[in-house]
């Protein structure tokens, strides 16, 4: 793997207390990098395990003049922060770049590492709102003249991850999924959270030069079938519907009414679904991933992403793909697996197991 920088210690992870951004900080500490991250509230960095070995900032992306004072004398930038919710969250996401973009240029930033979403190929005019507000974000980045490498991801495996839980949470909520007729057409490429963990950490090494990367597990499989997969991991017997003709836009108005997720998220990602996902070059394999490394197949994610230790196990030494206890708290389902065999639980899926059944009223 070329190598695109000689020394790069000083770090910054904006977004830190994020699903991936969580997951990001202690492989960059275990590379044995400075890391400093940011928060909206400094306060919310004790959730996490990691929290005493990083230099704890509190940011505004809005705020230029604060965005300037986290980057100081950083070395490398990882851009983690995305708005999926409210109606305006595309202007929100567009002036956050550009303080980004602009404080990173002012303290000499040699490297930015943005994860946005896989595009599919499709005129810009054709992208949902989401997936268009992602590429202008790395639009944004790269224009900065600072070294920019995007990563573009379509569906992140992973307890926590919001497009698992989405589908995690539909699954078990819906015995009869009546599903459009594209679902069985339309493909996604998921990919594993440690898989893309290692690819971040990569584009540290990797050529000092703009370009975007599609990554993926090689696996590209319909919508329908990877709920299906879904299922039968779980241990969960569900029947498939197909409904010529249901709009996306009435499936993205019922699918908040069936997960705990906030219901601007979940409208916003399947909106994102229409088209195929999959990744049309997979350099990143080559150029970000370090020499010897094996994609998780879909399958083992799933299966890692439902697997739940036992009591007392710190998050420290959890597997990253399983719950961790800093994840939102809508998280997690009814379903775990234990010892390779699937577990249903009737209180509150994961936590409900590490906690107790609530108290009654």
């Amino acid at each position: 793997m070329p190598s695109g920088l000689e020394v790069l210690v000083r770090v910054v992870v904006t977004g830190a207390g994020g699903y991936i951004g969580s997951r990001l900080v202690p492989a960059l500490l275990g590379d044995g990098h400075d890391v400093t991250a940011t928060f909206t509230k400094a306060s919310s960095a004790q959730r996490f395990w990691w929290a005493d070995r990083v230099r704890v900032v509190e940011m505004d992306v809005l705020d230029r003049g604060s965005a300037r004072a986290a980057f100081a004398d950083a070395q490398a930038l990882f851009y983690l922060i995305h708005g999926l919710g409210g109606d305006d969250f595309a202007t929100t996401d567009r002036e956050g770049a550009y303080n980004a973009a602009h404080a990173a240029v002012r303290a000499g930033v040699g490297r930015i590492v943005y994860l946005g979403g896989l595009v599919p190929d499709l005129p810009d005019a054709d992208l949902s709102p989401h997936l268009r507000s992602r590429l202008e974000v790395e639009d944004v980045l790269t224009d900065s003249g600072v070294p920019t490498i995007a990563l573009r991801a379509a569906m992140v495996v992973g307890s926590g991850s919001t497009s698992f839980e989405v589908m995690r949470q539909i699954s078990e909520r819906l015995p009869v999924q009546v599903l459009p007729t594209w679902m069985r057409t339309s493909r996604v490429e998921p990919i594993a959270v440690t898989d893309v963990v290692a690819a971040l950490v990569g584009a540290l090494d990797a050529p000092a030069r703009s370009r975007a990367y599609d990554v993926g597990s090689g696996e590209p499989l319909a919508y329908a079938a990877l709920l299906r997969r879904y299922a039968k991991l779980a241990g969960l017997t569900r029947v498939q519907v197909s409904v010529p003709l249901l709009p996306t836009a009435l499936v993205s108005r019922l699918a908040p009414v069936l997960t705990a997720a906030p219901a601007t998220t979940v409208q916003t990602l399947v909106e994102s679904l229409h088209h195929d996902m999959v990744c049309r070059e997979d350099d990143f394999r080559r150029d970000l991933l370090p020499s010897g490394h094996r994609l998780v197949p879909v399958g083992r994610a799933l299966e890692r992403a439902l697997h739940v230790p036992g009591d007392g196990v710190a998050d420290a030494d959890r597997d990253v793909m399983g719950p961790l206890g800093s994840d939102a708290d809508w998280a997690g389902g009814q379903v775990s697996r234990s010892d390779g065999r699937p577990v249903h639980h009737r209180h509150g899926g994961w936590r409900g197991l590490l906690l107790g059944p609530p108290p009654s009223s």
